[in-house]
C-alpha cells in the first residue's frame, strides 16, 4: 500500500507541473554562453553574455554589444559559444555572420559540430502589454557556474528606445545619434535581469517561442542616462528584428 501511495503522489505531482516547467526543460539545450577561447589564457574560456540557437541549429543570436570586443573569426583568440556539459563546459568556435548595431543584435554561425536544438521565433508584433513572459540565461555568467536561470516577467510597456532629454545639457553624442535614427519600440519588462543575461531569449512560457532578446547595456544607456543607480527595469529588443538579421547575406 505504501508503494502504491507514493506512485499516486508522484503521478499527481507530474500532472500538476506548470507549462513553464516543461518549457524550461525544452529550451535549456538551446541557450548557450557566448565568449572566446584562448589556449594560453587562464582560464582559457572567457564568458561575455548569453546566446540562443535558432534556424538550422547552427545559428546563435546574442546582442551586438556582447561580441563588440571579441574577434570575429579564427585567430589566437577564437569567438564561439560555451555549452554546459555536466559539471564543466565545452567551447565551440563560431564566426560573426551578421551584425545589426541599430537594434543591438548579432548572428553567430557555428563552424563545426552537429546542430543544436533550435528555438522558434514567435510573432513579436502581436504581443500586447500585460503578456506573461519568461527569459532564461546566465546571470553573472561563470562566476556562479554556467547554470541556466529562468525569470518570469510581465510585459509592462512597449516604449520608444530613446527618451528625449529634458534639457540639452543631458544630451551626449550617442543620444543625439540615436534620436536622428528612425525610432523603434522595445519591450519594458518588470522582471530583473543581471550582467550576463544580455542576449537571453524572452519567450512564451507555454510554447517557448522567442518574442524578444534581453538587452542590459545598450538600451539602458539611451533611456536612462539621467539615472546614476540601477533602476531594476529590464528591456528587450522585439524578435522581429532577429528575422531581418537572419536574412542578411
Amino acid at each position: 500500500m505504501g508503494l502504491l501511495l507514493l506512485c499516486s503522489i508522484a503521478l499527481q505531482q507530474g500532472a500538476h507541473a506548470s507549462p513553464l516547467e516543461k518549457t524550461i526543460a525544452l529550451v535549456k539545450p538551446s541557450i548557450v554562453g557566448v565568449g572566446s577561447y584562448q589556449k594560453t589564457r587562464s582560464p582559457p574560456i572567457r564568458f561575455v553574455g548569453t546566446g540562443w540557437v535558432t534556424g538550422d541549429g547552427l545559428s546563435v543570436i546574442t546582442n551586438a554589444h556582447v561580441v563588440a570586443d571579441l574577434p570575429d573569426g579564427v585567430n589566437i583568440e577564437q569567438l564561439g559559444i560555451v555549452v554546459a556539459q555536466g559539471d564543466g563546459v565545452t567551447f565551440r568556435p563560431a564566426k560573426l555572420a551578421g551584425r545589426d548595431t541599430v537594434h543591438d543584435l548579432a548572428h553567430l554561425r557555428l563552424l563545426d559540430g552537429p546542430p543544436l536544438p533550435a528555438m522558434k521565433l514567435g510573432d513579436s508584433a502581436s504581443v500586447a502589454e500585460g503578456r506573461d513572459l519568461a527569459f532564461t540565461g546566465f546571470p553573472l555568467g561563470m562566476v556562479l557556474g554556467l547554470h541556466h536561470a529562468t525569470h518570469r516577467a510581465t510585459l509592462s510597456a512597449i516604449t520608444p528606445i530613446v527618451m528625449p532629454s529634458l534639457n540639452s545639457g543631458k544630451l551626449d553624442a550617442r543620444a543625439i545619434t540615436a534620436l536622428q535614427r528612425d525610432a523603434f519600440k522595445i519591450f519594458q519588462l518588470d522582471g530583473t535581469a543581471y550582467p550576463g543575461n544580455s542576449g537571453s531569449p524572452v519567450y512564451d512560457p507555454d510554447t517557448g517561442a522567442v518574442l524578444g532578446v534581453i538587452n542590459m547595456v545598450f538600451v539602458k544607456g539611451l533611456k536612462e542616462t539621467a539615472i546614476s543607480a540601477p533602476s531594476g527595469i529590464t528591456y528587450a529588443v522585439p524578435a522581429r528584428y532577429v528575422e531581418a538579421l537572419l536574412q542578411q547575406k
